[in-house]
């Protein structure tokens, strides 16, 4: 389990954008954290990545655990080794290399090339479009495709947990369909995520449990599909509470099984 404990931090000593946080991850679950921009979502990934001070950032008080390992301060490589694996805002990938360069350097953290091969299995079965262009540019691929490849990448070290920032952003809304089947499928699997969104719609309805912050604090927090319910949330993330056909998704019924994402 994932435990942060009245997490508190500032950039430039100053400017505090993350104050007295405390959130759950359990193991096996999906965990939404929604907000603005500006909220704090960001940086309470880069905190629990160990990147923060990349950013000119730092913990002034409070705590990051995983299980028994406090992660604050910690370096970004032991954090991946760890179990922890990050699919940064903007997916980032390395667009000069090839598809399968990109997973390879994935997986350059582990040593045993059984369990290498094991993970390139499953993200092919997850992405079939990976294993067919895989020697072509990552930064030829569609918006997508690349999105895939972001997470295809993360998914090579077999995270215990798969830290997500923003994987909506900038795409169709079908493709972010396909990103939250495509999520839940991963924690079905067995790795725990932490999903940072600000598309409620696809966040709520893969989450088991959410979190809003607003300017750094957590203003609501419990299981996903009550919160979608809320005046405020409907209100604030959810259109007013208008029903789409996306929404009426999230907010009855039991869970669907989900499709490959293969486009």
């Amino acid at each position: 389990m994932l435990r942060i404990d009245s997490l508190r931090v500032t950039y430039g000593g100053a400017v505090q954008a993350v104050r007295g946080v405390t959130m759950e991850v359990p193991d096996g679950k999906v965990v939404a954290v929604l907000g603005s921009n500006g909220a704090g979502k960001s940086t309470l990934l880069r905190t629990i990545s160990g990147t923060l001070s990349l950013h000119r950032g730092r913990v002034e008080e409070g705590t990051v655990r995983l299980d028994d390992v406090d992660l604050v301060r910690r370096d970004p490589g032991k954090i991946v080794r760890l179990g922890v694996v990050q699919v940064p805002e903007g997916r980032r990938i390395f667009s000069r290399l090839s598809v399968e360069e990109n997973l390879r350097a994935g997986g350059l953290s582990s040593r045993d090339k059984a369990a290498k091969a094991k993970a390139l299995q499953r993200v092919h079965d997850l992405f079939p479009v990976l294993k067919e262009r895989g020697s072509q540019r990552g930064g030829l691929l569609s918006g997508g495709e690349q999105q895939m490849l972001a997470i295809g990448r993360a998914l090579m070290t077999s995270p215990k947990l798969l830290l997500l920032d923003e994987p909506s952003l900038g795409l169709a809304p079908r493709i972010i369909g396909q990103i939250g089947e495509v999520i839940a499928e991963i924690n079905r699997q067995g790795t725990s995520v932490l999903l940072v969104e600000q598309n409620a719609t696809m966040a709520l309805g893969v989450a088991d449990l959410a979190y809003v912050l607003d300017v750094g604090e957590v203003s609501l927090s419990g299981d996903a599909r009550e919160l979608s319910q809320t005046d405020e949330v409907q209100r604030l993330y959810l259109g007013h509470g208008s029903e789409t056909p996306q929404e009426e998704r999230l907010t009855t019924g039991p869970r669907k099984t989900l499709s490959r994402w293969t486009a």
